[in-house]
């Protein structure tokens, strides 16, 4: 498999802590997107994603795979140890969810694009724009926090697909000077994750392309 990877991409941080969590072996290009513009529009690479955004993943028979979630779930599906989501449908209903909120509410208003967009069209400056930042992270983690149950992980004992997304989730909140105080258990529920070395691994200061 291969990886079409940027290390301060929140999704490709999901991605690559799944495949850690399932001992995956991967090779990875970086898509740089800032640089010159941004390397993922540019032709090479639209070729492998017409949307123009990573992470992507070529499987071995050339393949393409876009869409963290539905990557993610991919793996989950081919490599069902350990799983990343309960038996149960209903307990799968809400580690899917709060995944969502973050893939699906939080994360597409706070990408690459929107925040360039805010800058270069709109004309905002960089306070407006860590502004816009943290008001939609704080709309979907106070949402998340009313959710957990309140356990080791987001949900029980056993890391799941809402860890796999809240965990780089809050890496960019503590970037964007976010404050967590308020949230409690998801940042337990982070702190536990932290001690696993498939977290530590995936951390974008431990990819090859971190500047």
């Amino acid at each position: 498999m291969h990886l079409y990877n940027y290390f301060r991409s929140s999704a490709a941080f999901r991605l690559r802590i799944a495949l850690n969590l399932k001992g995956m072996d991967y090779g990875s290009t970086s898509i740089h997107l800032t640089k010159d513009g941004g390397k993922q529009f540019e032709a090479g690479f639209r070729a492998v994603n017409p949307q123009m955004r990573v992470p992507a993943l070529k499987l071995d028979d050339g393949t393409i795979l876009l869409q963290s979630l539905a990557i993610i779930e991919y793996i989950d599906e081919v490599a069902p140890q350990p799983p990343l989501l309960p038996k149960d449908p209903v307990a799968r209903a809400q580690v899917r969810a709060v995944s969502q909120i973050i893939a699906c509410d939080i994360h597409p208003l706070n990408n690459t694009s929107p925040l360039t967009y805010l800058r270069k069209q709109m004309k905002q400056d960089e306070a407006a724009v860590n502004a816009w930042y943290q008001h939609w992270v704080i709309a979907g983690l106070d949402a998340i926090e009313a959710l957990l149950p309140g356990s080791t992980y987001a949900f029980g004992n056993q890391v799941t697909l809402a860890d796999v997304c809240l965990v780089p989730q809050l890496y960019n909140a503590r970037r964007f000077k976010v404050d967590l105080a308020k949230y409690p258990k998801i940042v337990a529920a982070d702190a536990a994750c932290q001690k696993l070395p498939a977290f530590e691994q995936a951390k974008p200061e431990n990819q090859p392309d971190a500047e």
